[in-house]
């Protein structure tokens, strides 16, 4: 048996926005389909939103993500509940990408720092090569590193 574990990130509107974004960083395929692809009528509210997309890329990378129905946020906003004053380890989850050199994975940093919050700038670390911490644009927290060679 094989399995296969996809990060699904929920927007609230920014869905694609976000998707093209990261088939920017990531490259591959990208595919988007809205409501109105699967039959809400074209002039229902949310119809253009996406009810299903996802990027895939030749090197592994896949993420996936939806608008979930209902009231827009703001970009950035978490789409899961917070309690106020929440820091930085509330979150409930950090998508991570690791690769195997720190040009390559500095690319992607790149990419995704656009208008991004950086939590811990990329380079050197105790444990790796190169890493970094950010939140994109949308609110989305990634760390980014380089495998390092360890001991089994």
């Amino acid at each position: 048996m094989s399995i296969t574990t996809v990060p699904h990130l929920n927007f609230r509107g920014q869905a694609r926005a976000a998707l093209e974004h990261y088939h920017a960083v990531f490259g591959g395929q990208l595919l988007v389909t809205t409501y109105g692809d699967v039959g809400v009528p074209a002039d229902a509210p949310g119809a253009d939103r996406v009810v299903f997309g996802q990027v895939v890329a030749e090197n592994g990378f896949r993420i996936m993500a939806y608008d979930v129905p209902g009231e827009d946020r703001p970009v950035g906003t978490p789409t899961t509940r917070r309690e106020n004053g929440a820091t930085l380890t509330d979150e409930p989850f950090f998508v991570s990408v690791r690769g195997d050199g720190v040009e390559e994975v500095g690319a992607l940093w790149k990419g995704l720092a656009e208008g991004a919050t950086v939590v811990e700038e990329y380079g050197p670390s105790a444990w790796a090569p190169a890493s970094g911490m950010l939140t994109d644009r949308f609110g989305v927290t990634w760390i980014l590193d380089v495998a390092a060679d360890r001991p089994a």
